[in-house]
């Protein structure tokens, strides 16, 4: 049975209860309370329902089912707690005048279905997790906020180890769950252009381990260095090779992009940073418009000698959460690298947003309607 079958009756409800695209729904009695004042802030606030559904290595997936928020559960010796078997994914719906729209969601359930294979989870179908985000954005449509000031609610698919063991092993059991939250802009403002700190004793990944991967562990190893570069008075860290401390990785959780006189440049995928479906579309556009695009190792030495040179320099974050932000400088101990003006950033901004919001057309196949 796969994750999206359910036990339906002949007009086309789940026994017991309403469905929703083939998905029961319980539908909550006592709704959360909704967020009051302008600012929503990134993933301070839940709908009220999630959907679950559990595989076991014996069985397969059972049908999936969306319950009130808060109703499941979470074993203390799970391999998700003990040992770190988990996944995660995050992208958007967008409320339009006529729909609510998804930004390549199967992009997402593709890059989902990678992290799962490398931490021997078992692997949600396509379709699958397209059809269990559609659906409990449609029990929680009302959550959506406006577009204006980056509106959106956030979707948070999960998948984790929930068999209860104490051994270094692959789980047998796994639960897979969405999560919803209404968020706007990620950053203080549309235009905040972050300053960052290039960490030199840490690193994120190397290569043959994780890094390629949305695993929890990835974020938690990089908490300890994003905590010293806010207290240095920096918005988040640079995060360079683990070899040299000096090709360019990620920017916090970010992919990063830089631009170097009349050429963008952005880290190759190699392993050790995350196959981001923003940094793919910016990779697209640019591409199409004709800008000279590389996918190769970029290091502070060579933004350092083009700054000498009096080259033009203009570096961005890429990313679901704040789709393009803008870097106004780079620094460590003993030098800084600064933009000298943002041109392609705002444009591909601009040209993604137009797509978030139904202003322009989308030409790829990228939207999705819920």
């Amino acid at each position: 049975m796969s994750l999206g079958d359910t036990l339906l009756t002949a007009d086309g409800r789940s026994q017991g209860g309403e469905s929703v695209l083939g998905v029961a729904v319980t539908h909550t009695t006592t709704p959360r309370p909704r967020p009051t004042g302008t600012k929503l802030g990134f993933g301070r606030y839940l709908t009220d329902h999630v959907l679950v559904a559990e595989h076991d290595a014996a069985t397969g997936w059972q049908p999936a089912r969306i319950v009130p928020t808060g109703s499941t559960r979470a074993e203390i010796a799970s391999g998700a707690l003990q040992y770190g078997l988990s996944i995660f994914e995050g992208l958007k719906a967008f409320k339009t005048d006529r729909e609510l729209r998804l930004f390549r969601p199967d992009a997402h359930a593709k890059r989902f279905a990678v992290s799962a294979k490398r931490l021997c989870m078992p692997e949600v179908p396509v379709e699958t997790f397209i059809n269990a985000v559609r659906a409990l954005v449609r029990v929680d449509a009302d959550w959506c906020p406006a577009q204006t000031g980056g509106g959106a609610l956030y979707i948070r698919p999960t998948l984790y180890a929930d068999e209860s063991f104490l051994g270094v092993r692959p789980a047998q059991q796994h639960v897979f769950s969405v999560l919803l939250s209404p968020v706007d802009s990620y950053w203080d403002g549309e235009e905040h252009s972050l300053k960052l700190w290039a960490e030199r004793e840490f690193t994120r990944a190397a290569l043959g381990g994780v890094g390629s991967v949305k695993t929890g562990g990835n974020y938690a190893s990089s908490l300890l260095a994003a905590k010293r570069a806010k207290e240095r008075g920096f918005d988040q860290v640079l995060w360079l090779d683990a070899v040299k401390r000096d090709f360019l990785e990620e920017a916090g959780t970010m992919n990063v992009f830089v631009r170097i006189g009349d050429t963008v440049i952005t880290p190759p995928l190699e392993g050790t940073i995350l196959a981001g479906i923003t940094r793919d579309s910016c990779l697209t556009l640019l591409r199409e418009w004709g800008v000279p695009v590389e996918e190769r190792p970029v290091s502070l030495t060579e933004l350092g000698e083009a700054a000498k040179a009096g080259k033009a320099i203009e570096m961005w974050g890429t990313g679901t959460a704040a789709v393009i932000s803008p870097i106004g400088e780079v620094a460590w101990e003993n030098g800084s690298i600064k933009s000298t003006g943002f041109e392609v950033a705002p444009r591909l901004r601009k040209a993604i947003d137009g797509i978030h919001s139904g202003r322009d057309a989308d030409t790829h196949g990228w939207i999705v309607s819920v």
